[in-house]
């Protein structure tokens, strides 16, 4: 299950993508799987790249993957990468854990190409919010959510940096209500109820009948439990010298 919409980033073969905050590998190993491109996918969990990289192993041993996939232990805020390394870099449902978020958005526009795509998932505001009314200990676990999102916030943060606001959506409705039910019942973890749902998920996720899937896609724009938010960095300004011996340099933009 991923949420970053693959076609609104129109990946093209031998592009290089960042997946930062990839934790399992749930967007990665997709995107290796279906796209002839480079993936990188970086998390400081150590834990979480070990489980990533075991559930690539078994495309990688049936020669499923269409591109590459490399996955490591990295620190969002000190990414050891060049400057504009990647044609596309994803966060999702990363910046609210983070206190410092805008030092990990200044690293993204770092190795982010010109004219590169950039890809920002966080729990919408509406979902959220019910979450932390609900049960303090959702939020105040460790490596929890520090913040709740308003989707302005986060669009302002990024276009501060020059980059370009294209597209929007939400996902996964239909997971709002199970964690409704989960804070409700933190203290209840073998309720019946909450089993039956996370059933339910587990299925809708394996089989996608097209009953859930058109649900889903109707209860979006309202319950989605997550805010995609699409960016385009500017083009590279380039400095031309003139041919002519002794003229001024000028700025164009390519």
């Amino acid at each position: 299950m991923i949420t970053v919409d693959p076609q609104t980033l129109n990946l093209q073969p031998g592009q290089k993508v960042l997946d930062l905050g990839c934790g399992e590998g749930r967007h990665a190993i997709h995107f290796a799987i279906t796209d002839n491109v480079d993936v990188v996918g970086v998390d400081l969990n150590p834990a979480d790249i070990c489980t990533a990289q075991e559930r690539a192993q078994p495309f990688v041993e049936q020669e499923q993957l269409s591109g590459r996939l490399l996955l490591s232990v990295a620190d969002g805020q000190r990414l050891p990468f060049a400057d504009q390394t990647f044609d596309v870099v994803i966060c999702s449902e990363v910046l609210e854990h983070i206190e410092d978020y805008a030092g990990v958005l200044a690293e993204i526009d770092r190795v982010l190409k010109p004219s590169g795509i950039f890809a920002a998932s966080v729990p919408a505001f509406f979902p959220e919010w019910i979450c932390w009314k609900l049960s303090d200990e959702y939020h105040q676990v460790e490596g929890g959510h520090i913040r709740i999102f308003r989707e302005r916030q986060l669009r302002r943060s990024i276009e501060q940096l020059g980059h370009r606001y294209f597209s929007r959506h939400k996902a996964h409705a239909l997971h709002a209500p199970y964690w409704w039910l989960k804070c409700f019942l933190w203290h209840r973890p073998e309720s019946r109820i909450l089993s039956g749902y996370h059933r339910l998920l587990v299925w809708d996720m394996m089989r996608k009948p097209w009953l859930t899937r058109w649900l889903e896609k109707l209860l979006n724009p309202l319950l989605g439990k997550s805010i995609v938010l699409y960016f385009v960095k500017p083009p590279r300004a380039n400095v031309v010298e003139s041919v002519e011996a002794g003229s001024p340099a000028v700025e164009v933009s390519v």
